[in-house]
């Protein structure tokens, strides 16, 4: 049986397995590698505090004085992010924490990553409702 996301560690993990194959993937891979160029040995640390703040609400994320939304936006002018990103992004983050994980705070992440996915598509102008997938929480 696998654990529940205990630590920081544990979102280490996460965020590393997500990007290695988030980046590859023929769907959604050239908006990290080829339009925001991303250093993974930059972002990880910031996407790590990040989904600290959520979890465990750490405050970590508040440093980097950035603000998510405002990010996928300067991203969405480089490049058009569809509805179809935002279902695939959450596909393989949801994919890869029942690789990983399982328990209440991993259903608690995949929750709050399908609300953030919506979130971000409405302050972008994205159409959305349809498009996502549901997210089941918990043994129902």
């Amino acid at each position: 049986m696998k654990r529940d996301i205990e630590n920081r560690a544990d979102i280490d993990l996460l965020m590393t397995e997500f990007y290695s194959t988030a980046m590859v993937d023929s769907t959604i891979g050239y908006i990290f590698t080829d339009v925001a160029k991303l250093d993974l040995d930059r972002h990880l640390p910031i996407i790590g505090d990040f989904w600290e703040t959520m979890l465990f609400q750490s405050g970590s994320y508040a440093r980097h004085g950035r603000n998510p939304l405002i990010v996928h936006r300067e991203l969405h002018q480089k490049t058009r992010l569809l509805s179809e990103h935002f279902s695939r992004w959450l596909e393989i983050f949801n994919e890869t924490i029942d690789k990983l994980f399982s328990g209440d705070r991993s259903d608690f992440l995949k929750f709050r990553a399908g609300m953030i996915a919506a979130r971000m598509q409405e302050f972008i102008g994205v159409s959305y409702r349809s498009k996502l997938p549901a997210i089941v929480v918990g043994d129902g």
